[in-house]
């Protein structure tokens, strides 16, 4: 799948960037934070030597994830999906834990471990989760394009439930039509989002915000930062939509850990 850049080239999830991905989100530059306080990485569930930080790495695959597919071949944005209303964005401009401005009792962090499905009942949203890892040129894979009920979650981060930032991202849609996170800007604040973990267990997260960034003003440290609690982003596209680079930005769900349930 093939995403197209801010020059109007197009590019591949695993082709050479600079310092700037989609969103400036992409710097894979920086000295590794493994999406957690306090810890620069270790040893990952992929049998990693240490683990590649969220804020580095976790958003270098969304231009590839931006193309538009649907909307190119259809030719018309009548079935542009739908973006966040400015009520669903976060109240504590100060910033609050992870920078989403969730003020919500929270729930006690679980062990690490692997998510293998994600559940948004408010948009219908019942799909299976496949671990994204990092290309050669160090840029993150994308969920094929063809599957378009699957997401992706960054393997080489924080697993979902555990403490710090879990990254989720998946296509908004395909050539044939709604992907995984067509509907994701739809989502409310207070909704519920479940992940079942390998260990057997479902972590449940409660909406904090929904937004959207254009790529030029994508907030790097608040959507990717570490975080004092176990906190999720789910990550599609969105914003205005040009035929010739695709979506221009990114819808954004904050959420923290509320509830675990066997």
């Amino acid at each position: 799948m093939r995403g197209t850049g801010k020059n109007g080239r197009s590019h591949g999830a695993g082709a050479p960037r600079g310092t700037r991905g989609a969103g400036r989100a992409g710097r894979v530059g920086r000295a590794a934070q493994a999406g957690r306080p306090g810890q620069a990485g270790r040893a990952g569930l992929a049998g990693r030597a240490g683990r590649a930080g969220t804020t580095a790495i976790a958003a270098v695959t969304l231009t590839a994830l931006c193309a538009g597919a649907w909307l190119l071949h259809n030719a018309t944005d009548t079935h542009a999906p739908p973006q966040p209303s400015p009520a669903e964005a976060r109240t504590d401009r100060s910033g609050g834990t992870g920078g989403a401005g969730g003020t919500g009792r929270s729930a006690p962090a679980l062990p690490p471990s692997p998510p293998d499905r994600i559940r948004i009942p408010a948009i219908r949203v019942n799909a299976p989760l496949t671990g994204l890892g990092l290309t050669p040129t160090g840029s993150l894979d994308v969920p094929p394009a063809e599957k378009k009920n699957l997401a992706g979650w960054y393997e080489a981060g924080t697993t979902p439930g555990e403490r710090g930032t879990a990254i989720v991202a998946g296509h908004v849609d395909n050539a044939e039509g709604p992907a995984v996170f067509y509907s994701l800007g739809a989502l409310k604040k207070g909704a519920a989002i479940e992940v079942d973990r390998r260990d057997g267990g479902t972590a449940v997260f409660t909406v904090d915000a929904v937004e959207v960034y254009e790529a030029r003003d994508f907030p790097d440290e608040k959507v990717y930062g570490a975080a004092d609690r176990p906190e999720l982003r789910v990550i599609t596209c969105g914003g205005g939509y040009s035929r010739s680079t695709g979506y221009q930005g990114n819808v954004v769900v904050f959420a923290h850990l509320t509830g675990a349930r066997r």
